[in-house]
C-alpha cells in the first residue's frame, strides 16, 4: 500500500518540542495548585489545542483562566522554542526517501503556524515544507475531529483514503482515522501511551529509520 500523501504531525515528530513545552506548561499548572509534571503533562494534554488544555485545566484545578491563557503559553513556549529546536532524529532522512520517491508531503497540526514556523525555522525543516502546513487554527475543531487532516488532504489534491498520517499522540490519531486514514505511532519519547495509541488504530514504530520501509512494506487495512 503505497500513501498517495503523508501527513506528519509537527511536535515530536518532525521538531523535538515536546519535553520543553510540556515543562512550560506543568510550571504553569503547578502554580495553579495542581501539581503534575512535564511526563504527566504530556500524557494528559498532548495532540491537543491550548484551547482545549485551557478547558482541561480548569476543571482540574477549579480556577477560571483568563481568556488569553492559551496565548500566554503560547508566548512563554515560542521564547524558548527560539534558543533552538532540533529535528526529530533520522526525519530528514525519511523526508528524502519520500522525495526520491516522488511521494507528497504535509504537516497537519495542532499547533498555530506561527509556532510551526518558530520550530521547524529553528530547526532547519522549514524551506522543505514551506506552502505545506496546516494548523487546527485554520478549521472549526482541533484533534480529535479530523478537520486538518482533511483539510490537508484536500487542498494537496489527495482524497483520504490515500491518505497516511504519522503521529505521536492519542487523539492525533484518533483523528486520522476519523479522516478515514492510515495511521502511524512514532513512540520513541518514554511519555508516550503504546497501549492507548495500539488501541486507538495505530500502527507503533520507535525510530525513524522504521518509517520508510513500514510505509511502503505494510498493507494492513484501516
Amino acid at each position: 500500500m503505497t500513501p498517495g500523501l503523508v501527513i506528519f504531525d509537527c511536535d515530536g515528530v518532525l521538531v523535538d518540542t515536546e519535553r520543553v513545552a510540556n515543562r512550560i506548561l506543568a510550571e504553569l499548572v503547578t502554580d495553579l495548585g495542581f501539581p503534575i509534571s512535564g511526563p504527566q503533562c504530556q500524557q494528559r494534554f498532548m495532540g491537543r489545542t491550548l484551547e482545549n488544555v485551557r478547558e482541561m485545566v480548569e476543571e482540574l484545578t477549579g480556577h477560571a483562566l483568563a481568556a488569553d491563557w492559551p496565548e500566554q503559553v503560547r508566548r512563554r513556549d515560542l521564547e524558548a522554542f527560539r534558543a533552538g529546536v532540533p529535528a526529530i532524529p533520522g526525519v530528514s532522512d525519511v523526508l528524502d526517501d519520500l522525495d526520491r520517491r516522488d511521494v507528497p508531503y504535509c504537516v497537519g497540526s495542532s499547533g498555530r503556524h506561527e509556532k510551526m514556523r518558530t520550530t521547524l525555522g529553528s530547526s532547519g525543516l522549514l524551506p522543505r515544507l514551506e506552502g505545506k502546513l496546516f494548523s487546527a487554527e485554520d478549521c472549526a475543531r482541533g484533534k480529535p475531529a479530523p478537520d486538518v487532516f482533511l483539510l490537508a488532504a484536500k487542498t494537496m489534491g489527495h482524497l483520504p483514503e490515500n491518505c497516511t498520517v504519522i503521529e505521536d499522540s492519542v487523539p492525533g490519531v484518533l483523528a486520522a482515522k476519523a479522516a478515514g486514514m492510515r495511521a502511524f505511532a512514532f513512540v520513541e519519547d518514554p511519555a508516550c501511551d503504546r497501549d492507548a495509541l495500539r488501541s486507538a488504530g495505530a500502527i507503533l514504530f520507535e525510530s525513524m529509520r522504521e518509517l520508510p520501509g513500514l510505509l511502503f512494506s505494510k498493507a494492513e487495512s484501516f
